[in-house]
């Protein structure tokens, strides 16, 4: 695809936290998600890296993706990732996981009220 072709993906503006980590690199790096689409994605963040680094980025709800970086501005730059994504899931909140991923905090309080256990006072 030409530059042209990747700015006619359709991306989504939101803001998110990820974990980066550079190939070669045993250490994980935070960095800010500002857009996201199936292709790629614009991090930001305090990350030494050069156009063609190949990384990997954890995203919510999907996990480890590869990716390489594409371009470079200040302190943000763009990920191309190897292999589409579906971004929806990434927007998801994190109650739609299974109870035993979503940490207790972010849990429902009562998911259900049996009425039948309720009593008048």
């Amino acid at each position: 695809m030409t530059d042209i072709d990747h700015r006619q993906l359709g991306r989504d503006s939101l803001f998110l936290t990820a974990d980066l980590r550079l190939f070669g690199s045993g250490g994980e790096h935070k960095v800010r998600v500002r857009n996201l689409s199936a292709g790629g994605m614009m991090a930001e963040g305090n990350v030494k890296v050069s156009r063609g680094t190949v990384i990997e980025v954890n995203l919510r709800n999907i996990g480890w993706v590869d990716g390489t970086v594409a371009w470079i501005q200040d302190n943000r730059f763009g990920i191309a990732f190897a292999e589409p994504i579906d971004p929806k899931l990434v927007r998801a909140p994190a109650s739609t996981q299974p109870d035993a991923v979503v940490p207790r905090y972010a849990r429902p309080l009562v998911s259900t009220v049996d009425t039948k256990r309720l009593c008048k006072i």
